[in-house]
């Protein structure tokens, strides 16, 4: 009987659009300076429906600060970190 060799690939990819909506500033939970974006432009990132994003906002996985200007702000490197460990996981 012949052998038989399956080899699967499995590939994924995340892609990163910096816009002028981002910020680099200071996150005090990385303790590195990190591209904030505005908690609003959260959901058009990470292409989330809004129940899924919220859920993503009360766990203590995304970094969040105030801006100088009071707006409420997300650590992009939190985000993606949550967007990899949801697609790995």
């Amino acid at each position: 009987m012949a052998k038989q060799t399956k080899i699967m690939i499995e590939t994924d990819f995340l892609l990163i659009v910096r816009g002028l909506n981002a910020k680099r500033e200071w996150c005090p939970l990385c303790a590195a300076e990190a591209e904030m974006i505005a908690l609003e432009n959260a959901g058009v990132i990470s292409n989330l429906e809004p129940a899924a994003l919220q859920e993503w906002l009360n766990s203590d996985e995304l970094h969040r600060s105030q801006s100088a200007g009071g707006s409420a702000q997300i650590c992009l490197n939190s985000l993606l970190a949550r967007v990899q460990n949801t697609t790995l996981g």
